[in-house]
């Protein structure tokens, strides 16, 4: 009878679970990280350390810039870019050095990564490590000059809603020449990660979480990128980045996707656990028929006889009077 009881409730929880929003955490499809702010917040990029003897020391730069942010020697104070220094902490967590730059600004956008110096066979070598795209959004406000506001890319729509196992198609226009560039597409709210990147060699890596759900095609500077088959878990703020030589990062306003299968989801869950009540009613009530068949109910329902001795004395009453009768008449 315990696992009837339990039955219920698991199916309630698995039933009602697409209900629920999807949480940042569905796995790093990717070994980069993907941190989306506004201009005056504050974030938080992290290296892993390496405890090996041969390392001399660490730092963080972003790649396209070959900009130091800051640098850890081994046996020295850690060194800050003057760029950087008065919005710039660093600490030790674990097995982690965690850096923090306050105060963003939009040229902070750039891909920033994690290397270290080794001694291998007597020479100094580089080894790098993870990789952070930090995009900073700022306030939209319109320039007097298109040609001046060169601190983001078109991209369109703003808004999409599609429903589940529908596509959309994200528009990205850029500024430099496929020659010079590399071109990402982002998700940058609710599972942050890097969806597409296409090298100025022309080499694309999709996330692993579309698979074959993405097509993109190019013609001059103007990208289209499609989202085919989309799932509620699909839902995020896509945003399109391009990062030129010797320039910042540059993004777009963001693509706000919400794939309407939530309401649709749930109701269905909530007919299947109506009919999974019923059934497990149903067999509740046959398995306590069959249990009452097997006893003898009978002994439950009947009235039970007083337990009264009785005896009829008349006989012996009639018996005593008769004797005594015929003693008398015997006498005369």
């Amino acid at each position: 009878m315990l696992w009837m009881l339990c039955l219920p409730n698991t199916s309630l929880f698995l039933l009602l679970l697409p209900c629920f929003p999807a949480q940042n955490g569905g796995g790093n499809e990717q070994s980069t990280d993907v941190i989306s702010a506004w201009e005056g917040d504050s974030i938080n990029i992290t290296c892993p350390m390496n405890g090996s003897r041969n390392q001399v020391g660490m730092y963080l730069k972003t790649i396209r810039q070959n900009l130091k942010v800051v640098n850890f020697p081994k046996k020295e104070p850690p060194k800050i870019n003057p760029e950087f220094a008065n919005r710039t902490e660093y600490s030790e967590e674990g097995e982690n050095y965690r850096i923090t730059l306050h105060r963003l600004q939009q040229s902070d956008s750039a891909i920033y990564q994690c290397s270290e110096i080794a001694v291998i066979n007597g020479r100094h070598a580089k080894i790098y490590g993870k990789t952070t795209i930090v995009v900073v959004k700022g306030v939209a406000i319109p320039p007097l000059n298109k040609a001046e506001f060169s601190g983001a890319l078109e991209q369109s729509p703003p808004y999409a809603n599609p429903e589940q196992g529908q596509s959309v198609s994200i528009t990205c226009v850029l500024r430099s020449s496929p020659k010079d560039e590399e071109f990402y597409l982002l998700r940058t709210n609710l599972q942050p990660a890097r969806v597409l990147s296409v090298s100025h060699l022309n080499e694309s890596k999709v996330s692993p979480a579309f698979g074959n759900r993405l097509e993109y095609s190019r013609e001059g500077n103007r990208i289209v990128i499609t989202l085919h088959d989309l799932q509620e878990k699909d839902s995020d703020n896509y945003i399109c980045a391009e990062q030129v030589e010797g320039s910042p990062l540059l993004s777009g306003n963001g693509t706000m996707v919400l794939v309407k299968e939530g309401e649709q989801a749930c109701e269905k869950s909530f007919w299947d656990l109506y009919a999974l009540l019923t059934v497990v009613a149903l067999l509740f009530c046959a398995l306590v028929c069959c249990t009452l068949r097997r006893v003898d109910m009978k002994k439950y329902f009947q009235k039970k006889k007083p337990n009264v001795v009785y005896e009829d004395m008349s006989f012996n009453s009639r018996r005593s009077t008769l004797v005594r009768s015929n003693t008398y008449s015997r006498g005369e």
